[in-house]
């Protein structure tokens, strides 16, 4: 489903070139769940953006469903994301003016999706518990609520592929519990997530852990 192929990622040059990515190779299989781990500036967030298509590779492939999307230019690129990729971030950014609901049917309006559009965020929104908060705006919502919101947000198209970093990390540990038990739901309906953490417990939740160090991914002890 997913192939990265020896991607580098190189910022600056000279003297103040860093390698963020050096000779990355990981394949995901559909249904697959993965956590990437690695100390600070490893490049595990870099990973996550290169295979989403937010940053370009300096070298190697980037293969989604027998596409490479890493030499698609910027318009096919959008339309790709949209359709297939889905981001779950610390950050929510869910639109402070809109709805619950209206937060969540963005992607249906920019993806032009037929059909009732209300009704399928709704629905979304039934699925993460939800549906009772569908009128308030992010500020009238928990930080846990918010999360859910943009879960809800990133699965509303069904995409191939759900890409999230560190989605707990400005979380008290029951709310962090509860956004963590909807991923591995997701999961268990056959839904592809790779997750970036420095949390081992969190880790422990996927089906296989990625260390990377150093821009490399190494072996199961992170050494």
């Amino acid at each position: 489903m997913l192939e990265v192929i020896n991607a580098t990622k190189q910022y600056g040059n000279g003297e103040a070139r860093v390698v963020a990515l050096n000779g990355v190779s990981l394949t995901a299989e559909r249904g697959e769940f993965i956590a990437i781990m690695g100390p600070s500036g490893c490049g595990k967030s870099t990973l996550l953006n290169v295979i989403g298509g937010l940053e370009r590779i300096s070298s190697g492939e980037v293969v989604l469903e027998g596409q490479r999307i890493d030499t698609l230019d910027e318009n096919s690129l959008v339309a790709t994301r949209r359709g297939k990729i889905a981001y779950v971030f610390q950050q929510y950014h869910l639109l402070a003016s809109l709805t619950a609901v209206e937060n969540v049917m963005l992607p249906l309006v920019l993806a032009g999706a037929l059909g009732d559009q209300h009704e399928l965020a709704m629905d979304i929104l039934k699925k993460v518990g939800l549906e009772k908060r569908a009128g308030h705006r992010p500020s009238q919502l928990s930080g846990g609520e918010q999360q859910r919101v943009a879960i809800a947000r990133a699965i509303v198209n069904n995409p191939s592929l759900v890409l999230a970093d560190e989605p707990t990390g400005n979380m008290d540990q029951k709310t962090s519990k509860e956004i963590l038990d909807m991923f591995c739901r997701m999961n268990d309906e056959g839904q592809t997530i790779i997750m970036v953490t420095h949390d081992p417990g969190i880790a422990r939740l996927a089906k296989r852990v990625v260390f990377l160090k150093d821009g490399q991914i190494v072996n199961g002890t992170g050494e």
